[in-house]
């Protein structure tokens, strides 16, 4: 019997040790993220001109426009619009 508790012991040190390096590799990757974006922000994208077919008007491109941008919180871009058949 004193053999199974002492297994059970190493094994409770074991994943509790494991357990606190997993967390100081999430709590330093935090970190460096931070860091990282302190020091090169990301660069924020051109907007490229939208090229429009000759079938769409620009009543729909604009609600096209909008719908995208409002469902990528502005970070999406229409870049070309065509009918599927």
């Amino acid at each position: 019997m004193e053999n199974i508790g002492i297994g059970l012991l190493l094994m409770v040190v074991g994943m509790c040790t494991v357990f606190l390096i997993l967390l100081i590799v999430i709590w330093l990757s935090q970190f460096l993220i931070s860091v990282v974006n302190k020091i090169a922000p990301e660069e924020a994208p051109k907007k490229k001109p939208v090229s429009s077919g000759s079938s769409t008007d620009a009543g729909a491109m604009d609600a096209i426009k909008a719908a995208v941008d409002i469902l990528t919180a502005g970070k999406g871009q229409v870049i070309k619009i065509e009918k599927l058949k």
